[in-house]
């Protein structure tokens, strides 16, 4: 992924310069033209209020105070008649409330007489409470109509502002989600890629041609040594081609007969040996993708587990699964500690987002839906995941256009101006 190192007040005045607004007041707003069914206009830097703290909404006397009932229920629309500014019993009205929401989603709520002198929806406002709100009523007979929007977490963000930010976005769609195990190893050289270099005969080392860490060939004179046999001078070549691991001579030294002057080993290739415990060991066999992780620096390489050994390895009792790394840069360096996720199966999902599509709002999991230059949350249920991708159960449609990368910066411009969830 880019990375895009931004300083705090340059990302502040980035996002700042984004045209229109974040959009996430819930201002009344009410716009409506006087026509045949006396539609009315209302503008206002806040709605007014009713009795049960709706949004009241007025016109020739007649009155409809609205409001969105969350006491411990699924969000329903509730209303009140007002004639006058006196309550009007439930007969003597109706209700219909149509919402449209980013993108040109519809719905309808119609309003049903209660006992308790409102009349309220039996279906459920879905969240976002974020739309362009249409209110059609009929007081004593009188049509009335009043349009407005109410809108949360909601903002807009030039095109070009947010290609700069690195926003990202990307359709929803099917994936599959990894049944992926932790695990910890070691690297080690390949078997039959380690070799000694030794003295044939006893004497003292007349030379060394090499140091620990040098590229050396099949071959290659290493070093000589005097016999004290012969009296002659011989040499010590590379048996491969390979790395110098260690060197365990020096000048002048004496050289027994067999002693071991250098540890050398071809390291284009190493073992993964990686440590099972417990029932993982039982999901985990040879030819699962692996992803390797050096615990030093973070460098990633993928493989595949090659075998997993028959013994259980008696210092820690793990089970010990063996992948095989190449290692043409020579990055990777025999003892160092890694990490590997050993991915044992894939399921199916109809909808995954990447993990970093994902940020809290409020007390939700969300992720970001773009239409146009808008953004809006939508909070969403998530299913399986993995260490990539996240199953989205509910909450989006296959195709929408999600932020994928610098989600945080969206929920940022949001957040500046205040979400309001007051209906």
């Amino acid at each position: 992924m880019k990375r895009f190192l931004i300083a705090p007040l340059v990302l502040a005045l980035l996002l700042s310069g984004c045209g229109g607004n974040s959009g996430n007041s819930e201002e009344a707003h009410d716009h409506a033209t006087p026509g045949a069914e006396g539609e009315a206009d209302a503008h206002g830097e806040e709605a007014e209020k009713g009795a049960h703290g709706g949004r009241l909404l007025e016109q020739d006397g007649d009155s409809v105070e609205l409001a969105i009932a969350e006491d411990g229920t699924p969000p329903t629309y509730q209303a009140w008649l007002y004639r006058d500014g006196k309550p009007l019993p439930t007969s003597a009205g109706s209700v219909e409330v149509r919402l449209t929401r980013l993108g040109g989603i519809n719905e309808v709520h119609r309003l049903r007489a209660r006992d308790d002198g409102s009349l309220l929806a039996d279906s459920t406002v879905g969240e976002p409470h974020s739309f362009d709100v249409e209110v059609r009523a009929t007081v004593q007979g009188k049509s009335h109509r009043w349009a407005y929007p109410s809108y949360e977490g909601r903002t807009t963000i030039a095109g070009k502002i947010a290609q700069d930010a690195g926003i990202r976005v990307a359709p929803v769609g099917a994936g599959s989600i990894a049944d992926q195990h932790e695990v910890q190893g070691l690297l080690t050289p390949a078997e039959g890629a380690q070799a000694q270099a030794t003295a044939r005969f006893p004497g003292p080392v007349r030379s060394l041609r090499v140091n620990v860490g040098d590229q050396v060939r099949a071959g290659q004179v290493l070093a000589t040594v005097e016999s004290n046999l012969s009296l002659t001078t011989y040499s010590v070549s590379a048996p491969i081609s390979g790395t110098v691991l260690a060197r365990n001579a020096s000048l002048g030294s004496n050289a027994g007969e067999g002693q071991v002057l250098f540890e050398i080993a071809n390291l284009s290739t190493l073992w993964v040996d990686l440590h099972i415990f417990g029932a993982d060991a039982g999901h985990i066999t040879a030819g699962a993708p692996v992803t390797v992780t050096r615990i030093s620096d973070g460098v990633v390489a993928q493989t595949t587990l090659e075998r997993v050994l028959p013994g259980t390895a008696t210092a820690s009792q793990s089970t010990v699964a063996r992948a095989v790394l190449r290692n043409s840069d020579g990055l990777w360096r025999p003892g160092s500690a890694v990490k590997a996720r050993v991915t044992v199966a894939q399921q199916p999902a109809a909808m995954v987002v990447p993990v970093g599509a994902l940020q809290q709002f409020r007390d939700w999991e969300v992720v970001f839906v773009r239409v146009g230059d808008v953004y809006e949350v939508r909070p969403v249920k998530l299913g399986a995941r993995d260490a990539q991708q996240v199953e989205v159960v509910s909450g989006l449609a296959a195709g929408d256009a999600v932020v994928v990368e610098q989600s945080y910066l969206v929920k940022a411009d949001i957040e500046k101006s205040g979400a309001s969830h007051d209906h």
